[in-house]
């Protein structure tokens, strides 16, 4: 039977559809670019069926079987697969956009790069599923199960992940801008890079969660990027917010923040800055000058340095950084530890600066290596900055002294 008298019995209604399939469990239906928009297929059994590149716009799919089905490529806009099963499906490249698969089981079906917009999957079961570089913006994933999901660079802009089960999934480099969050499980899953500016995050479970390098800012500012999706929120309420602002003298301070400009040639002195700041306790907060300025750049880089134990600042080969210190040094009294590879030169402005303020650590440190700058961190960075921390403190609690005449 070839393609054509397969298409011919699938209209035919989904009782002598799936008639034709009891009696015939070993043949593989070839539907492949069927044009099947607005067919009512609620129920029909489509299991392994080859639907790829087919049109199935509109379509009643309402429990229908698609398990182990090649769905490739396939047109499926506003077609309904409420409570479907497409287990193990190929999806890949498919287009649901305000498709409705609520309650739908998708568990360890392809979807990556599949088009998913405002697509309706709430309470569905998307366990194991692959949906990298799938755009699910403005999607409704509400109470969905996405354990140990495939999320790797998907685009998940506005979509409602509320009380969403996401343990163990894959977000790498996820786009999270604008979604909501809202009693989500996050447990032992992996944020590590994605964008969560304007993400609202409440009542989150985030044991074991891997949060490293979260982009708080959008792109087309300078990156500012935090280890904690919660943190996340407090650290841009406090760019935007003055009066929050006020609190933070009070507030013991584990923020180290890392200022140069680190281009893709010296991320790796900025990745082993991160992770040991990290092992010692600290919440590394990085500000890369390798960003175009924006009328903002100071003011972020200030409030930034306010919040901030220590500064670790790389003066190596500087564009931004010599205008960022001027703004910063003088008004803040935080300790600010130079470093810069050997053989380069501490620009004019930065001996100024050390001159004119003790909180500006001498020696700088002129590094040969990542390795080498690693190995003398502890003693030659974190151990002067908090000496210097601590002298600091001192001096802004001491009573003015008084001299009668």
């Amino acid at each position: 039977m070839d393609n054509k008298k397969h298409v011919a019995l699938l209209k035919r209604g989904t009782a002598c559809w799936n008639a034709w399939r009891n009696k015939n469990p070993d043949v593989r239906p070839d539907l492949t670019e069927a044009d099947l928009h607005d067919a009512n297929l609620d129920g029909a059994d489509l299991g392994g069926a080859d639907l790829s590149d087919g049109d199935l716009s509109g379509a009643n799919l309402g429990w229908a079987n698609l398990s182990e089905a090649n769905l490739r490529g396939t047109v499926l806009k506003e077609a309904n697969l409420s409570h479907a099963l497409l287990a193990k499906a190929n999806l890949s490249q498919a287009n649901f956009c305000d498709a409705n698969l609520g309650r739908a089981n998708v568990v360890g079906a392809n979807l990556s790069g599949a088009e998913l917009q405002r697509v309706s999957l709430w309470e569905a079961d998307l366990s194991r599923a692959d949906l990298s570089g799938a755009n699910l913006s403005g999607a409704n994933l509400s109470g969905a199960t996405l354990k140990e999901a495939h999320l790797g660079q998907a685009n998940l802009r506005g979509t409602n992940l509320t009380k969403a089960d996401l343990s163990g999934a894959d977000l790498r480099e996820a786009d999270l801008q604008r979604a909501l969050l809202v009693e989500t499980d996050l447990s032992d899953t992996d944020l590590t890079a994605s964008r969560i500016y304007g993400t609202s995050a409440w009542s989150l479970r985030l044991e074991r969660a891997k949060q490293q390098n979260l982009l708080i800012t959008p792109e087309n500012e300078p990156s500012v990027t935090v280890d904690n999706i919660e943190v996340a929120q407090f650290v841009y309420l406090l760019l935007h917010n003055e009066k929050v602002r006020d609190v933070i003298d009070t507030i013991g301070k584990k923020g180290v923040l890392l200022l140069g400009r680190f281009t893709e040639g010296r991320m790796d002195i900025l990745e082993r800055l991160r992770e040991k700041l990290r092992s010692l306790g600290f919440v590394p907060m990085v500000f890369n000058f390798n960003k175009p300025a924006t009328k903002d750049f100071t003011e972020t880089v200030r409030l930034l340095c306010n919040l901030s134990h220590f500064v670790i600042v790389d003066i190596t080969n500087p564009r931004s950084a010599p205008l960022e210190l001027q703004a910063t040094v003088p008004d803040y009294m935080v300790p600010f530890v130079p470093i810069l590879e050997r053989g380069q030169e501490p620009f004019a402005m930065f001996v100024d600066l050390h001159i004119k303020y003790d909180w500006v650590l001498e020696p700088a440190i002129a590094y040969s290596s990542s390795d080498r700058l690693i190995d003398v961190f502890e003693e030659k960075i974190v151990q002067p900055a908090e000496a210097k921390f601590n002298q600091l403190l001192t001096r802004r609690t001491q009573k003015l002294r008084i001299v009668e005449v």
